[in-house]
């Protein structure tokens, strides 16, 4: 009962603080970040095969109280003169604007600096060591000689260096929620001419002033470095600023971008059940031939959000919680926890996968996503760099291939008669990954296959058709893998990953543990108008689940039951352990899942294997 009410009391202050709407924090609130433009430079940025320039300079007075950054963008074929033009008349503007305001302390409105000369303003560029303006020409045919010589742009009573495609950032904002225990990184970091791997980050936090509004008086506590930091119990309360400096593969940096956070860091939920099996997982793993492999449906946004994933789907869940800002934080952080080689993931999202996983994994990680045909979602595999090496990538839209494939003739044609069965399977979106791998500096080899079978309750006559016909692609890389690079057999494992959306009494479990499924098992008539006759699949290999049949991997009030599996072929790897699940008392604490501690409606398979003694 502790428990339970601490996360009840905690989810009402995160709702609360999700309905909090922050006040204007000067400039940074009214653009998504800041950059500290040079004083002394003119940036232009050019992208290749673009129309575009890019131009901005920083324009400061102090006599007139402006500071003030200018942008602009002028196509390349405009010439130059026209676009000094426009900056001129910018600029005036500015100014004049600037001498109407009333000066400080003066007690009426009339009092006013007299307005600029226009004579006066001069914007006027020129090659270094020349007072000749530039004109007459286009911008693509400065910028073809930029290379060559230096140009200056003089502005009134300043003279500033024009550089070419320095480092950049376009964008960068960080996320509005943000729970203390959890990994925080830019929402959005937008690069240009510059790399990720190659910039730098800053992290300050500061409480926000009772006036409401960050300035110049702000003290800021350091309290990270890098693009990802770890937010701490000691950081609730505290408004964070990132500080970006883009930086290229040459050493070249650009000018410093910074994003201060709409809201203040939350609390957490307190402690996770997926916490306590990461005991089980709190070091790598450290021998050549063994692997640590996760298998986890992360529960598409797609499918979370919306009214009928509330109301009919999952009713019992809070609505802040089935949001995709909160629940990648749990994800995230459980994944990392794991300290995985393989992750095999489901119903991944094709913007958490670019946004998220990526930028978060990409240090120990290299990930491959393969989006299911023309959907928002898919499966995406992770494997550890350092680990493996990738040396060929598979894709299988089993939809689109499976009558068209030759070696999926013989069981294609024993369907092909059945226009309802033939036309339901082709239009289903299923799709498999599978990759071969070498384990560093070894002579073993894993195939590594994931996927997402088909859902429908009527199906699972279509479901053991889509894996008969996996195994039939699986098969035949592993034959053509051996052949073509002469790989003994004792030497090259198969992990078959995925949500096969298959009980362990269906035919799936027993074609993959007992390779042989005859023309009588009962899943070939899960729907009569598509009854599946005079079918019987074999497979060759000797496949074992490495999390057993635990009673759910899937837990709703709707259904539940285990659906999920890691299988490895129990002939060449063996099993050094299998990470207990939740009990059913931590699934069902809030009725069901997902909830304020349980990301997904699935939970993670977590399973060590290693390659037998030759």
């Amino acid at each position: 009962m502790i428990a339970k009410f601490s996360h009840l009391c905690w989810l009402k202050l995160f709702q609360q603080q999700l309905r909090v709407t922050a006040l204007s924090t000067c400039l940074r609130s009214i653009r998504p970040h800041s950059t500290a433009v040079a004083m002394d430079k003119v940036y232009l940025r050019h992208a290749q095969n673009s129309e575009e320039l890019h131009i901005t300079f920083r324009y400061a007075n102090k006599q007139l109280k402006l500071d003030r950054s200018f942008n602009f963008c002028r196509r390349m074929d405009e010439r130059v003169d026209e676009a000094l033009s426009r900056i001129r008349h910018n600029v005036e503007k500015e100014l004049t604007k600037r001498s109407r305001k009333k000066t400080k302390g003066a007690p009426g409105a009339a009092e006013t600096t007299p307005p600029p000369n226009p004579d006066e303003i001069i914007v006027a560029l020129h090659r270094d060591g020349s007072e000749e303006g530039i004109l007459g020409i286009t911008f693509a045919e400065l910028l073809s000689d930029l290379a060559n010589v230096e140009l200056k742009l003089r502005v009134l009573d300043t003279t500033f260096d024009v550089v070419l495609n320095e480092p950049w950032i376009g964008a960068l904002q960080l996320p509005s929620s943000m729970m203390a225990g959890c990994l925080v990184y830019p929402l959005k970091l937008e690069l240009q001419f510059a790399s990720r791997a190659h910039s730098s980050g800053e992290w300050f936090k500061a409480t926000k002033p009772a006036s409401g509004i960050f300035n110049e008086q702000t003290k800021w506590e350091p309290c990270g470095k890098g693009l990802i930091y770890q937010m701490a119990p000691a950081d609730i309360g505290y408004h964070l600023k990132l500080v970006v400096t883009p930086a290229n593969e040459s050493g070249l940096s650009g000018p410093a971008t910074e994003c201060i956070s709409k809201l203040p860091v939350q609390p957490g939920p307190g402690a996770c059940p997926f916490e306590l099996r990461q005991q089980y997982t709190r070091q790598p793993l450290s021998g050549a031939h063994e692997m640590r492999v996760v298998s986890y449906n992360l529960l598409a946004d797609l499918y979370a959000d919306g009214d009928y994933a509330r109301k009919t789907l999952f009713p019992y869940c809070a609505p802040s919680a089935l949001k995709i800002e909160y629940r990648k934080q749990l994800f995230i952080k459980e994944l990392v926890g794991y300290n995985a080689d393989l992750l095999c993931l489901q119903e991944v999202d094709l913007k958490i996968f670019e946004h998220d996983l990526q930028h978060v994994l990409e240090h120990s990680f290299a990930g491959i996503m393969t989006p299911k045909g023309a959907c928002a979602e898919g499966i995406a595999l992770f494997y550890r760099k350092s680990q493996f090496q990738l040396l060929h990538n598979y894709v299988l839209h089993l939809g689109d291939n499976i009558s068209t494939l030759p070696i999926f003739a013989p069981l294609w044609n024993r369907i092909k008669h059945n226009e309802q069965l033939a036309k339901r399977i082709c239009d289903r979106s299923t799709t498999l990954q599978l990759c071969l791998l070498q384990l560093r500096e070894t002579d073993r080899y894993v195939l590594v296959a994931n996927t997402h079978l088909y859902f429908h309750p009527d199906a699972d006559h279509i479901r053991l058709l889509q894996i008969g016909f996996s195994l039939i692609f699986v098969e035949h890389m592993y034959r053509q893998t051996i052949k073509e690079r002469n790989i003994s057999s004792q030497n090259i494992g198969l992990i078959f990953c995925g949500d096969f959306n298959s009980v362990p009494e269906c035919g799936i479990y027993k074609l993959m543990t007992e390779q042989f499924v005859g023309t009588d098992f009962v899943d070939w008539r899960s729907n009569a108008e598509e009854a599946v006759t005079d079918v019987e699949l074999r497979q060759p290999f000797m496949m074992s689940s490495a999390c057993g049949t635990p009673p759910y991997t899937n837990y709703t009030t709707l259904f539940a039951a285990c659906l999920d599996y890691i299988f490895y072929q129990s002939d060449c790897l063996e099993l050094l352990q299998s990470v207990p699940l939740p009990t059913v008392e931590e699934l069902s604490a809030n009725e069901a899942i997902p909830s304020v501690t349980f990301p997904s409606d699935h939970v993670a398979l977590v399973a060590d294997l290693a390659f037998k003694s030759t």
